[in-house]
């Protein structure tokens, strides 16, 4: 089953997947495109944040876009309307009992879901047995100790590890992009392949140490404060020195990088 999404639903959590999504829209969607009258499986679209950069890209395919939380398929439906994109679907739905007929489509596209999963290899292979013999899969993940910075901070070190540990105890795995290859392979995909794509900041672009660095990596972490510090992982106020010392990297100074994994895989 999904686990608890321990970022949480709050409107704020919305503002940052978008962020997110806009400033790596290049980096993460790059090389994925649609035939025009493909029928496309966005599994897991949380407030359509991915869905919007991938359904602009492949205009002539057709996308059904699926999210266990109604409350965030609600939004992306809304999101995607005031895009004036016509040619996604939304249902609400539980990745592991999807109601849809085996082999009905083309490609499936997953995009940081796994990590909230608890048998993420269980999820692929139901995945893909809705694809069509030589259909494909993407899945994008990231792996959050790949994170590195400077100035080195041991704070900020040890309040990334609080939501790696708050999700490991809920079943989920926030490393989970260094075994994508196992994963597909497990789950019977062919043919796999997996590429690092890494988003490096520094003084030399402001706007993209403002995007990267705060508003998607340092804004994840600081929303697992309440969680973290209830935990008994850190206190109050050793986390927020860790928040601190992560935003330090945005400076001029300071640089900032993590690499997310994408992989490609092609059903039997």
């Amino acid at each position: 089953m999904p686990v608890a999404y321990v970022h949480g639903y709050q409107e704020r959590e919305g503002e940052r997947l978008r962020d997110q999504a806009a400033a790596l829209t290049e980096l993460l969607h790059t090389g994925t495109s649609y035939d025009a009258g493909s029928l496309v499986l966005e599994a897991g679209c949380a407030v359509g944040a991915q869905t919007i950069p991938l359904a602009t890209r492949s205009p002539g395919a057709r996308f059904l876009s699926l999210d266990l939380a109604p409350g965030s398929v609600a939004l992306a439906r809304r999101a995607v309307a005031d895009a004036g994109i016509t040619n996604v679907g939304f249902s609400v739905a539980d990745i592991y009992e999807l109601p849809l007929q085996a082999q009905s489509f083309d490609h499936i596209f997953v995009c940081f879901v796994l990590e909230h999963l608890a048998r993420p290899a269980e999820a692929l292979a139901r995945l893909r047995s809705l694809l069509r013999p030589g259909g494909t899969i993407t899945v994008i993940e990231g792996d959050h100790g790949s994170a590195y910075f400077h100035p080195d901070s041991a704070a900020a070190r040890d309040a990334i590890q609080c939501l790696v540990t708050l999700q490991q105890r809920s079943g989920g795995d926030s490393l989970i992009g260094r075994r994508l290859y196992p994963l597909l392979t497990t789950a019977g995909f062919r043919a796999v392949e997996v590429s690092p794509r890494m988003a490096y900041v520094d003084g030399s672009s402001p706007e993209l140490a403002d995007a990267i660095t705060l508003r998607t990596f340092t804004a994840m972490i600081e929303g697992t404060r309440l969680a973290a510090v209830a935990a008994g992982l850190r206190t109050p106020a050793e986390f927020e020195a860790g928040v601190r010392d992560l935003r330090r990297a945005a400076e001029p100074d300071g640089t900032f990088c993590y690499t997310f994994f994408k992989a490609t895989a092609i059903a039997p």
